[in-house]
């Protein structure tokens, strides 16, 4: 019939706005709804004091989320790095009760009542810990991803033992992947603020 023949420009051009208006009223309806992430997860958001650097710190923060995102994202402390985010290479170090801990490996709601010390607690004000000021007068860093987790575990080692040997030095900061490979400036570095530190 002659009525029903439709010519195939027409076909196409009634197709192409059908698809476009079903796209454009999909993305309205996706734009109005809250991200799914975000209303499941919140609701299992949990409040918790961590004590860092020796304050108090009230924080609202989601069961999945690990020291070192809590540091560097709520609290600013941007020190603390994450590298590698698997445990493997050691620049998230931070104590937990003076004793060096992976950030990424631990969660936030974990840590409890134990304090946390970061690379910035090291300083006294304007202070720097010897280990700190030893780094930077021995060149024990270059890219400086890797420098604040050794930073901690060298200061962690002279807190233990205040008169390491080299090869102490090397085990305490084992784990520790540097990929510039200042490793020899680290343990002079190491070695010369325990010399200060006895003083």
């Amino acid at each position: 019939m002659a009525g029903a023949t439709m010519s195939r420009r027409a076909l196409l051009g009634g197709s192409v706005s059908a698809a476009v208006g079903a796209s454009a009223v999909d993305v309205i309806a996706r734009a109005a709804e809250p991200p799914a992430e975000t209303g499941a997860s919140s609701a299992f958001a949990q409040d918790i004091v961590l004590k860092v650097n020796g304050v108090d710190r009230n924080l609202r923060v989601e069961p999945r989320m690990t020291l070192v995102e809590v540091l560097r994202g709520p609290l600013g402390l941007t020190g603390t790095k994450i590298a590698c985010n698997r445990g493997a290479c050691s620049a998230c170090t931070v104590w937990l009760d003076g004793e060096p801990h992976l950030g990424c490996m631990t969660l936030a709601v974990e840590v409890g009542q134990r304090a946390v010390t970061t690379i910035e607690g090291l300083a006294k004000g304007d202070e720097l810990n010897p280990v700190q000021a030893a780094f930077i007068e021995h060149d024990a860093m270059q890219c400086g991803f890797c420098t604040p987790g050794m930073a901690m575990a060298a200061a962690a080692l002279i807190e233990r033992n205040p008169d390491p040997t080299a090869e102490d030095v090397e085990r305490a900061i084992g784990g520790h992947i540097c990929r510039c490979g200042t490793y020899p400036h680290v343990v002079a570095a190491t070695l010369a603020a325990a010399k200060v530190r006895k003083g």
